[in-house]
C-alpha cells in the first residue's frame, strides 16, 4: 500500500453506472483515507444520467466524472480490484485483492430500479472500507 493509504479500483464494462457509484461512495465515505479509481473495459461516452441522479439523492455529485478505459497500470497501482461484470477483461496480478460484485446493471433502467442497486453498492462499499482501514 502506497504511503499506508490503501487504494481501490472499481471496474465495470462501461464505467458509467455501477463502478462510478461505487467510486463516488468510496470517495465520499473514506474522506481521503483511500485512493479511489474507476474504469471500464469498454467505456461509455458519458456517465449514466440515472446513476448520477440516484447519487445526487445521497448528496454525492458524480457529474464531473468521465468513463475511463481500464489499463493494466491502474490495476497494478491498486491494492483492491473490485469488478462488476467485466469478466476476463480485467487483468490479474498476484498479490492484489480481487472481488467480483454481482450487481444488476443500471443501464437503461429508471430511478426506481437504480435505487436498490445504489443502496446495495453503498453497503458493499461500507464493508470494503471498514476492511481496508482495519
Amino acid at each position: 500500500m502506497s504511503e499506508n493509504k490503501p487504494s481501490v479500483i472499481f471496474v465495470c464494462v462501461h464505467n458509467a453506472g455501477r463502478s462510478q457509484m461505487a467510486a463516488g461512495y468510496m470517495t465520499h465515505l473514506s474522506q481521503g483515507r483511500v485512493e479511489v479509481r474507476s474504469a471500464g473495459s469498454m467505456p461509455a461516452d458519458q456517465i449514466n444520467p440515472t446513476a448520477v441522479a440516484a447519487m445526487l439523492e445521497e448528496g454525492i455529485d458524480i457529474r464531473a466524472e468521465q468513463p475511463k478505459v481500464l489499463t493494466p497500470e491502474a490495476v497494478q497501482a491498486s491494492d483492491a480490484v473490485i469488478t462488476m461484470g467485466c469478466g476476463d477483461a480485467c487483468p490479474y496480478y498476484p498479490g492484489k485483492r480481487y472481488e467480483d460484485w454481482v450487481l444488476e446493471d443500471p443501464a437503461g433502467q429508471g430511478i426506481e430500479s437504480v435505487r436498490p442497486i445504489r443502496d446495495e453498492i453503498r453497503g458493499r462499499v461500507e464493508a470494503l472500507l471498514a476492511d481496508l482501514l482495519a
